[in-house]
């Protein structure tokens, strides 16, 4: 079995997806993208898969190895997205050859259903306490949502208390047996998190995510010294090596996303360096439907996993939604704020292949908002 074709999509309302297929008919779908340069991570996609024609899928290591050593230049979003999506597709490939789902391949699984959390808020949160409410009517366990908007650099007592009165909102609407992760998205810096930390532990968030930006990763350890909150981070990291040293400053959960941090096979290595620092995976997945289900069966196979991200319903998805590029959304249903084991050979997941390529068509040039705070100077998105 060889590799003789790899195409990439552009999908809206902001994917890549890649289709990987072999000379004997085994599809396999991938999902490399970073949100906003999806063009550019579609360029990287088509060079390197002059790696891969004519050669052996089921050879998922080794073409890993290649794929982000073979180049003198190394890493960064845009190639490790890249060799994310291949890597998804590839495992793909390798369950419907073998007939098991992926997480059977990585050796089993460790848990019966996966439990996610909702988005609530949007870009610059708003109507927190009805959107929470919604969601604990839908059945869920867990929202998260972003701590502020556009936020100064120290922020002020009008902006402390503002982050506070949406997190107080958020816990009355889903009680005390429910969970909410604050998402600070490296909009506030070192200095504004310590001010914002202990004014809102008494509403007990499940962590706190990305108080700073990564290259200040230097501030966690003083970060997570000063918060009775768990800190998360991750989103913005795309190998093991980047998270020794938030893993080594004490942060409680790591967040790679299956879509930019290698795929599956570097984020079962990432899962387990965290596992070695007492650490939990929470895999970032805003995203599609291939992201989802690669996330899934790493998340089903993972000992030290905590909770999984997904989009369904996020302020994102305008027009399009991840279930329409599915022929069957069922593996993706709600029970009770988790998803069941996905026992189909692969991914899990069958790609509406007609949907995707008519997307296609069309295409997308998603890009995220440029801020600014009020004096014109550039603010963190």
């Amino acid at each position: 079995m060889k590799i003789d074709r790899i195409e990439t999509f552009l999908v809206a309302p902001r994917w890549l997806f890649c289709r990987v297929q072999t000379d004997d008919g085994l599809v396999g779908w991938g999902e490399p993208v970073v949100e906003g340069r999806a063009e550019v991570v579609r360029a990287a996609v088509d060079t390197l898969a002059e790696l891969l024609i004519g050669e052996d899928p089921l050879r998922i290591e080794h073409h890993w190895q290649v794929l982000t050593k073979g180049g003198f230049y190394r890493g960064g979003p845009v190639l490790s997205s890249a060799v994310a999506g291949l890597d998804q597709a590839l495992w793909d490939i390798a369950g419907q050859a073998y007939g098991a789902p992926v997480h059977a391949l990585l050796g089993g699984p460790v848990r019966d259903r996966v439990r996610i959390y909702a988005w609530i808020g949007g870009d610059d949160p708003s109507e927190i306490g009805e959107q929470a409410a919604a969601q604990v009517a839908a059945g869920m366990t867990a929202v998260k949502m972003n701590a502020s908007g556009r936020l100064s650099p120290i922020p002020t007592s009008a902006e402390v208390d503002a982050v506070v009165s949406r997190v107080a909102a958020a816990r009355d609407a889903l009680g005390e047996h429910r969970d909410i992760a604050v998402d600070f998205h490296g909009r506030a810096g070192s200095a504004a998190v310590r001010r914002i930390l202990p004014e809102i532990a008494p509403l007990r968030p499940f962590f706190a995510e990305e108080p700073v930006l990564p290259d200040q990763a230097h501030r966690l350890h003083d970060i997570v010294t000063c918060s009775p909150v768990p800190i998360a981070t991750g989103e913005r990291l795309y190998g093991r090596a980047e998270f020794l040293a938030p893993l080594q400053a004490g942060v409680a959960v790591v967040q790679p996303d299956l879509s930019h941090a290698g795929g599956i096979s570097e984020v079962r290595r990432i899962a387990a360096l965290a596992e070695t620092h007492g650490a939990v995976l929470a895999p970032h997945c805003p995203l599609g439907p291939i992201s989802l289900a690669a996330s899934l069966q790493v998340a089903l196979a993972t000992p030290n996993f905590l909770i999984q991200e997904q989009s369904i319903g996020i302020h994102y998805h305008q027009g399009s939604e991840l279930l329409d590029y599915l022929v069957d959304p069922a593996p993706f249903a709600f029970v009770d704020g988790h998803i069941n084991r996905l026992d189909a050979p692969g991914l899990g997941i069958t790609v509406d292949e007609a949907a995707v390529r008519k997307a296609d068509a069309t295409g997308h040039a998603w890009r995220n908002p440029v801020w600014r705070h009020d004096d014109g100077s550039f603010a963190e998105w």
